[in-house]
């Protein structure tokens, strides 16, 4: 079947009759079951895809389909989809079906995407490999010995791999730009609010923010100008108005662009990545662009703001998962005491267990005005520096990630390696600002890297009308 990296394309294909979206389904029915050795898909809805596909056929022939037509989607396992199964890639919630729809979901059904299946992530999202998850991790398709990045890797390697056309998943603190480096993809992460977090798995609830991961910039404008916008669900979600993010992407001005020095002369940057990153620098001063390095020195201070506050937030959203009301309760249970202890102790894998010891402690008695109100004026800082330096320029480019993907089971038993591979992510995350992972080429192993493009609050607009400089020119 014919290779689609836009979904415009696709749906020329089907008005025109030269495919059917019964083949299409049947074509990445096929290739799930070909690749399952990835384990991208948690679980695949088939025959439901099919009768969807029938009567969305229907539509497209009548002339009547929305947006999204043509757009066969997975889901990250932390997004509820009614009467199906949703898990968080965690063992304490097994056997949860989900009795409400995601406003995410709801917003694509309307515009009639097909959601395929369910996509393995780090369990809760926590996680920067896809290896913390109960069903094991999912494997890079530029390289199988390779993690997928976290903690939508499924997310990621399902679209690198063809599996499907688009995914939904969450980013926390990198995990949609992370994984989409590490897999070639191009991985959005929306203003904080922009889109309702409503029957997403809440992580850390200040930075939680679904986001596309598509082949293409204008994929990803599209499925962010339908899931985008005010949902009186979340009291958190904005009011600001939705443009039309989709007709906006003709790149029309030159931009002044700033990039952090501090982030080219971080300690552990792989050479080839710096190198890469450079040459994008060039590249954009040759074709007319203002670039310019400014110094943020905040850099060293971002990722301990970041994970003492989300691990507090995980320690207060994770307590509802007790073996009591729902998903996973231990068979050794003799009292309430012993329920939770035991449901908790044997339900969560050892990274959740490590991040909710670390956020309750991080919020005793002894210790919140050291760490967790201490953290909260970095956070601040660390806001209002970044916000400063987009008063002068129109956006802030540096790497995704310090590195390109790395072995599975390399890093996984050292937190701290681990927990620093989203140094130039979480800046973004703290501060609640669009930002955006693009291709960037590969190295000399082949394996993908990505160059994050970091905009204004609200101002996805520009910078997806700005991406697509990069992928034009590619």
């Amino acid at each position: 079947m014919k290779s689609y990296s836009k979904l415009i394309d696709l749906q020329e294909d089907l008005k025109k009759g030269s495919i059917s979206l019964k083949d299409l389904i049947h074509y990445y029915s096929a290739r799930i079951k070909e690749y399952a050795h990835l384990n991208a898909f948690l679980e695949v809805f088939e025959k439901e895809a099919l009768e969807r596909a029938i009567h969305i056929q229907e539509k497209i022939n009548n002339g009547t389909a929305g947006k999204l037509a043509g757009m066969i989607i997975g889901l990250k396992d932390n997004i509820s989809y009614k009467n199906h199964q949703m898990t968080a890639s965690s063992k304490i919630l097994q056997g949860y079906t989900a009795v409400y729809s995601a406003t995410v979901v709801e917003r694509i059904l309307a515009e009639d995407a097909i959601i395929i299946g369910r996509l393995n992530c780090d369990e809760f999202a926590m996680g920067a490999s896809n290896e913390t998850s109960y069903f094991g991790p999912v494997k890079n398709f530029a390289d199988e010995r390779k993690v997928s990045g976290g903690s939508s890797g499924g997310s990621a390697v399902a679209v690198q791999a063809n599996l499907c056309f688009a995914s939904l998943a969450s980013d926390t603190g990198g995990s949609i730009r992370q994984p989409a480096a590490f897999c070639g993809v191009v991985g959005l992460k929306p203003t904080y609010a922009r889109v309702s977090r409503y029957g997403v798995v809440a992580y850390a609830s200040s930075f939680d923010q679904v986001g596309p991961i598509a082949k293409s910039v204008e994929d990803a404008a599209l499925i962010l100008e339908v899931i985008a916008g005010q949902d009186f669900y979340d009291g958190t979600s904005s009011s600001e108005p939705v443009p039309q993010y989709s007709k906006l992407l003709a790149p029309h001005i030159k931009r002044k662009i700033a990039y952090i020095e501090e982030t080219l002369h971080s300690e552990g940057l792989d050479p080839e990545i710096k190198q890469n990153v450079l040459q994008q620098i060039e590249q954009l001063k040759a074709d007319g662009h203002t670039v310019e390095p400014v110094s943020f020195e905040y850099l060293d201070y971002v990722v301990a703001t970041y994970y003492i506050l989300t691990t507090a937030e995980a320690s207060s959203n994770l307590a509802r998962y007790d073996g009591v009301h729902f998903g996973y309760r231990s068979p050794e249970s003799k009292d309430l005491m012993s329920t939770y202890k035991k449901s908790r102790s044997e339900g969560f894998g050892e990274e959740v267990k490590r991040r909710i010891m670390l956020g309750t402690f991080v919020l005793s008695a002894g210790y919140y005005d050291a760490y967790y109100s201490k953290a909260q004026k970095a956070r601040r800082l660390i806001k209002e520096k970044i916000e400063a330096i987009l008063e002068e320029y129109d956006f802030i480019i540096t790497p995704t990630t310090p590195t390109p993907a790395f072995n599975i089971g390399e890093e996984i038993t050292d937190p701290v390696v681990m927990y620093l591979a989203d140094i130039f992510t979480v800046g973004a995350s703290l501060a609640g600002l669009p930002a955006i992972s693009l291709p960037s080429g590969k190295n000399k192993e082949g394996l993908p890297l990505g160059l994050q493009v970091i905009g204004k609050s609200f101002k996805e607009a520009e910078l997806l009308e700005f991406s697509t400089y990069f992928s034009h020119r590619a």
